[in-house]
C-alpha cells in the first residue's frame, strides 16, 4: 500500500469460482459459478478507485495463493465447492489467515444457503413464509395436511439452479414423482412449499449498521408464454433467457404501506442472518396482499446487465462501478480500514 498518496491504495483480491464447459453434467450444475467477464468488471471497477487488484480463483491452491500475494483485503464472491456449507470455505480459509474481505461470514453464508434452516429462523420473528417442509431422504413422510399446488426446489442452491422444467405439483401423485426425479438429479434434500399465487419481487440492501441502505423493491413479472417451463417460476431457463420472458419494475408499483413493510423485513432479516455489506431478499405478494418471505441471498451474483443485484441498485441510481466500490468500502470500514 502506497503511504504517499491521498486515498489508501490496497491490493486487494477477488476470490472467485469460474465457470468451466463440460459436457457431461446437467445444464445447471455451474449455475452459481461466474463468467471471467464478471470477474473483470469487479477488477476493473476496484482498479477505478487507485487499488491494486488480484485474481484468486477459488481452489485447492487459495490458501498458498493468499499465502504468497498477501493481499490487504478480498472482495469474495466465491460460491464454494460441495455441500449445503460450500459458500463458507473461502470466509472460512480467509479467517483462518486473519485477511480481511467483503460479504458475510462463513456462519451467515451457511446458514442462509439452507433454505429450510433460514425459514425456520425467519418464520419466529412473525414474518410470513409459506407453509414448507424438506423432504431429506425417500424415507421422509410427506405432510397429509399439505396443500397443493406446491413448488420443488433443492435445498441448498442458488441462482435458480435445480428450478429447471417442472417444478410445480398439483397433486401428491405428481409430488412423488417430481421428489424422485429432482432427488435423482441433485442428490439432496429438498424444500417443498406450497405455492403461493401472487407478485414476486427482490429488495437489496447495501452496508451495515446506521449506513445500511435498502434499496426500493423490483418487482419480476415473469411471461408464461413461450417460456420453456410454461410457467411464471423465475426458472433457470427464464433467468438465462430474461430479455424474452422477464420485465423488470423499479420501483415497483406497490402502495407506501406495502412497501414500507416489505423494506422494514427486509432490514429485519438481514440483521436477524447478521448479513453484512450486502444481500439480496426475495418475496412473493399473494392476492390478498400478504408478504411472503422466499429466500435471502447475503452472496448476490454481480454479472453486469445479468445479476439481479446490480440491476435493482441501478434502478435505484446506483451504477456498477459505484456499487462494487461501496461493497468494499462497507467491507473495509468494517476492518477500522480508510475507505477509497
Amino acid at each position: 500500500m502506497s503511504e504517499n498518496s491521498e486515498c489508501p491504495r490496497y491490493r486487494v483480491g477477488i476470490t472467485f469460482n469460474l465457470k468451466q464447459k463440460k459436457d457431461d453434467e446437467n445444464e445447471d450444475e455451474q449455475a452459481e459459478y461466474d463468467s471471467i467477464g464478471t470477474i473483470e468488471a469487479i477488477s476493473e471497477a476496484i482498479g477505478k478507485t487507485g487499488c491494486e487488484t488480484i485474481f484468486l480463483e477459488a481452489d485447492t491452491s487459495l490458501p498458498q495463493k493468499l499465502q504468497n500475494l498477501n493481499p490487504d483485503i478480498v472482495f469474495n464472491i466465491a460460491e464454494g465447492k460441495g455441500g449445503r456449507g460450500r459458500e463458507a470455505q473461502v470466509p472460512s480459509i480467509l479467517n483462518l489467515y486473519s485477511i480481511p474481505f467483503t460479504g458475510s461470514d462463513e456462519t451467515t453464508l451457511c446458514v442462509a444457503l439452507d433454505k429450510g434452516l433460514t425459514k425456520r429462523i425467519v418464520k419466529s420473528c412473525r414474518i410470513k413464509t409459506p407453509v414448507f417442509f424438506v423432504w431429506k431422504n425417500k424415507d421422509t413422510e410427506i405432510p397429509a395436511n399439505l396443500r397443493f399446488p406446491v413448488i420443488v426446489k433443492p435445498n441448498a442452491e442458488g441462482s435458480s439452479k435445480g428450478i429447471l422444467g417442472n417444478t410445480i405439483a398439483g397433486s401428491r401423485k405428481e409430488l412423488i414423482n417430481l421428489l424422485h426425479e429432482k432427488l435423482d438429479r441433485y442428490n439432496q434434500p429438498l424444500l417443498i412449499e406450497e405455492y403461493i399465487q401472487g407478485r414476486e419481487f427482490t429488495v437489496g440492501i447495501l452496508g451495515n449498521g446506521s449506513e445500511k441502505h435498502i434499496f426500493r423493491p423490483m418487482e419480476i413479472i415473469i411471461s408464461p408464454e413461450g417460456n420453456p417451463d410454461k410457467s411464471k417460476v423465475y426458472s433457470f431457463h427464464v433467468k438465462t433467457n430474461y430479455q424474452k420472458y422477464v420485465k423488470y419494475r423499479c420501483p415497483a408499483d406497490l402502495d407506501p404501506d406495502t412497501e414500507e413493510k416489505m423494506s422494514r423485513y427486509s432490514a429485519k432479516i438481514y440483521e436477524l442472518l447478521e448479513c453484512r455489506d450486502f444481500a439480496r431478499i426475495d418475496y412473493i405478494l399473494s392476492e390478498d396482499n400478504e408478504i411472503y418471505f422466499i429466500e435471502i441471498n447475503p452472496l448476490p451474483g454481480l454479472a453486469p446487465g445479468y445479476s439481479d443485484y446490480p440491476m435493482l441498485a441501478e434502478y435505484n441510481g446506483v451504477g456498477y462501478d459505484e456499487l462494487v466500490k461501496a461493497i468494499l468500502n462497507s467491507g473495509l470500514r468494517r476492518y477500522g480500514m480508510s475507505a477509497v
